[in-house]
């Protein structure tokens, strides 16, 4: 049985929640990579797991955000065209572009300008590496195969390896979905692709950086959120299944960051099908939680989960300029969890204002050049394209 998905302009709380956790940890672990929390005044009262939990788990979180992206992409495109064999591709290849290329192509333009004054933390001097490289490199989307081959590129550019990922396989998907019309098989292949998941990480150890940002793990859970797009359409979960879904998923989702270690030890790579398994049991739940009350206090959560393409891309700049203000004071390390706060807030206006005055009026002109008429809705707007890291803003 075909279940209703949402109409074109709602949004799920919850998953907006749930992104909104996600680019938090990124952005907290980046700046602990630089300002350890568990040295400062907080690991004196607070468990140093705990403080490891939140600070050293940004690469889990972009694998919540590829399972995400996968639900929800997967879930507009079948209430748009009612099934993936029927998805338009050049509707579909324009609100992606619309909604990729121009907060991409200004942050490429700002960070060579940085490189090119000298500026710290953005200068590209890796041996082997160069500027043309590393612009080459993430406009065609292969900037994670560059660093796996070259080393680590300035923060600034890093977080492109995530992007490079995520729109390979759109540019593939649609394609896949065409050309394999029956959905029973559509499902095997993506099941197969999800499961491989511990498999391409293992046989990638000989490379720390490009087992981390290799094409195929990334994938693997991008391919895990399409599978539960699929399946809620299919399938509405009772009340008391939608809540063992959400219990089950978050409690996954905790048990990752918190007991990583043992998670490994126990299971190696495929600690990471727990957080993808998990994630996509949370998304389920959440997604069938459509007629319950935002919980209070997590409007900030929630922002942040509907700004998360905009955060994620510029969020290692307000990192470096708090990074450079610590240690023009002195660098405290144990006053050094005061930075956190303004971190948070700062990463969010920053998001907020390049979405308000650039990245949608630009998807919105852009859209509305490319897409025919009848992509607008009833009341003649263009609903926003879903985005990576931020997936279906509506």
């Amino acid at each position: 049985m075909n279940v209703p998905l949402p109409q074109a302009g709602g949004r799920n709380p919850g998953i907006d929640a749930l992104r909104g956790a996600s680019i938090l940890m990124v952005v907290l672990h980046h700046l602990a990579l630089r300002i350890p929390l568990r040295d400062t005044a907080l690991g004196d009262v607070l468990p140093r797991r705990l403080l490891n939990a939140l600070s050293y788990n940004g690469y889990e979180a972009v694998f919540v955000f590829f399972v995400v992206s996968g639900f929800l992409i997967t879930s507009h495109s079948l209430r748009r065209w009612g099934a993936l064999s029927a998805i338009d591709l050049r509707a579909f290849y324009v609100r992606r572009a619309a909604r990729i290329l121009p907060c991409l192509l200004l942050l490429l333009a700002v960070l060579a300008v940085l490189h090119l004054a000298g500026v710290p933390f953005h200068v590209i001097d890796g041996e082997g590496q160069s500027l043309g490289g590393a612009l080459f490199a993430a406009l065609g989307l292969h900037l994670n195969w560059y660093e796996g081959r070259t080393g680590w590129l300035p923060g600034g550019w890093d977080v492109l390896w995530s992007l490079s990922i995520e729109e390979v396989f759109y540019l593939g998907f649609p394609l896949l979905c065409l050309l394999v019309r029956a959905r029973a098989l559509l499902v095997v292949l993506l099941a197969l692709s999800a499961l491989s998941l511990p498999l391409t990480r293992a046989a990638l150890a000989g490379n720390e950086i490009w087992q981390e940002k290799a094409y195929l793990p990334g994938m693997a859970a991008i391919a895990t959120g399409v599978l539960t797009a699929l399946l809620v359409q299919r399938w509405q979960a009772p009340p008391r299944t939608a809540r063992l879904l959400r219990l089950a998923g978050g409690l996954g989702l905790l048990a990752v960051p918190l007991y990583g270690r043992e998670l490994w030890a126990s299971f190696g790579n495929g600690y990471m099908l727990v957080l993808t398994g998990s994630a996509a049991m949370l998304t389920a739940g959440l997604q069938a939680d459509t007629g319950g009350r935002p919980m209070r206090g997590l409007g900030w959560l929630r922002s942040f989960g509907r700004l998360s393409y905009e955060i994620y891309l510029t969020h290692m700049f307000v990192v470096f300029a708090l990074v450079a203000l610590y240690r023009h004071g002195g660098s405290d390390v144990r006053a050094g969890f005061w930075w956190y706060l303004p971190l948070l807030a700062l990463c969010w206006a920053l998001g907020a204002l390049l979405a308000r005055f650039y990245s949608d009026p630009c998807d919105r002109a852009m859209r509305r050049r490319w897409l025919r008429s009848s992509a607008m809705d009833a009341g003649g707007r263009l609903a926003v394209a879903p985005g990576p890291l931020n997936p279906g803003r509506e």
